[in-house]
């Protein structure tokens, strides 16, 4: 009998270790496992897939339910600086301990079926939500979302927040074909939710074949607002006179109205009053979607790592008001399209520090470097106005940026959940 490991790390060794593939998309593994387990929900579940607001949207829910008092459990991934990160009852990342105790019981409870790490600790968050007897779970798609992991689960209300090209790898390399992927967490008789304003056919004809109730934005459900406030109007309920989501950003009206059509749908097992939404989007919290940090130069962190996340922080940047310079940190994944990403930030960096990132799929700096120069003919060599710079890690370019910014300019660090994750472990290290 071998032995169970007694911390965090060294599960993680092991589970690194124990499947074959990182990625293995299919759902008789975990669902076997869960079977055995018996776990179930008494409490209504909500899942939350698409390319890009997923975690805007996990989080706005969170935080409108815990202002409303209910018991909330909430998964997400990736983490940034610690995996604890994914897994949150009550609005609090559970600890080291309880972490332990679920992998003890996935482990004990799976027998000879091979479960790849984001089963694995997949299972282990929905073990912690189960015994800790909620009011609600909310649970983020980790990728696609018909063959995710998270979909052994019947959600009460499942939202599919945008469709737009990413992954293609796994998931096709249409709209069309990404849409059918993420239309697989519908289900027949409950609410769908897509707040994508063009949602692909293969979605809404999906949602329409299993007989799911759908809910299309501008349809269904629509918002308007003034620089002021705004206002939310779905099937038969409306709010007025709220105001904006603390989490900045042109997209989060639209993540915002979806949050608010699955809680008009969830109304009599879920209520939450205008209070209660009012409080809960100006205190909701996200780190890494343009989240701007305090001080000067100013500082901005964004995990955006496809052209429709790079499309949306390009308009954020535009709308911030002027700057003498823009600094960029950038490191991407060799499997995104970068050329797609960088396209919609031509001409609006200045000064490029691409950096090398910590795993084997990542783009090398000088890539990056070579495709940011082909892009942009404007960049020449021995011109002060721009500059195209490698770094071996987020840290080092980081600190190369601040020492060069001045105090009015700002730092984008974008690219890659690394980049961001890189640049804030910095931070933390240099304040400490």
């Amino acid at each position: 009998m071998n032995t169970l490991p007694v911390t965090l790390d060294a599960w993680f060794t092991r589970l690194e270790a124990m499947h074959p593939k990182t990625i293995d998309m299919g759902l008789s593994r975990v669902q076997q496992v869960k079977m055995s387990m018996q776990m179930a929900f008494a409490c209504p579940v909500i899942t939350v897939g698409g390319t890009n607001g997923k975690g805007s949207t996990c989080a706005m829910l969170e935080a409108i339910l815990l202002r409303a008092g209910y018991r909330v459990g909430l998964y997400t991934s990736p983490h940034l600086l610690v995996f604890n990160e994914r897994v949150r009852i009550n609005g609090q990342m559970v600890d080291d301990a309880q972490l332990i105790a679920a992998f003890n019981a996935i482990e004990q409870a799976r027998g000879d079926v091979s479960l790849s790490y984001f089963e694995f600790t997949t299972l282990a968050a929905m073990w912690l939500f189960a015994e800790a007897g909620l009011d609600a779970v909310i649970l983020e798609v980790g990728l696609g979302g018909r063959l995710d992991a998270v979909n052994v689960l019947d959600a009460d209300v499942a939202i599919v927040t945008s469709v737009d090209i990413d992954h293609t790898e796994y998931l096709g390399d249409t709209r069309e074909k990404i849409g059918f992927e993420k239309a697989g967490i519908f289900r027949t008789g409950r609410t769908a939710i897509c707040g994508d304003p063009v949602p692909p056919a293969s979605l809404v004809e999906h949602a329409e074949k299993i007989g799911a109730d759908l809910w299309l934005f501008n349809r269904d459900f629509n918002y308007a607002g003034d620089k002021q406030q705004w206002n939310f109007s779905g099937r038969g309920n409306r709010r007025n006179a709220l105001a904006y989501p603390a989490l900045r950003g042109a997209n989060q009206l639209l993540n915002a109205s979806s949050v608010l059509a699955a809680l008009e749908a969830l109304r009599l097992r879920l209520p939450v009053s205008a209070q209660d939404v009012r409080s809960g989007l100006a205190t909701v919290e996200l780190v890494g979607r343009f989240q701007i940090l305090p001080g000067k130069p100013l500082v901005i962190l964004d995990v955006a790592h496809n052209p429709h996340a790079a499309a949306t922080l390009a308009q954020n940047l535009d709308n911030m008001g002027f700057h003498p310079y823009t600094h960029a940190v950038f490191g991407a994944m060799q499997d995104k399209d970068i050329e797609g990403v960088l396209a919609h930030l031509k001409g609006r960096i200045d000064h490029w520090y691409l950096t090398d990132l910590p795993l084997p799929r990542a783009a090398s700096a000088s890539e990056l470097r070579d495709k940011i120069l082909k892009m942009d003919d404007g960049l020449k060599e021995g011109d002060t106005e721009h500059s195209v710079q490698t770094f071996a890690s987020p840290a080092h370019a980081f600190a190369n940026a601040l020492s060069r910014a001045g105090e009015s300019d700002r730092i984008a660090v974008f690219g890659s959940f690394l980049t961001v994750a890189g640049v804030m472990e910095f931070r933390n290290s240099a304040q400490h």
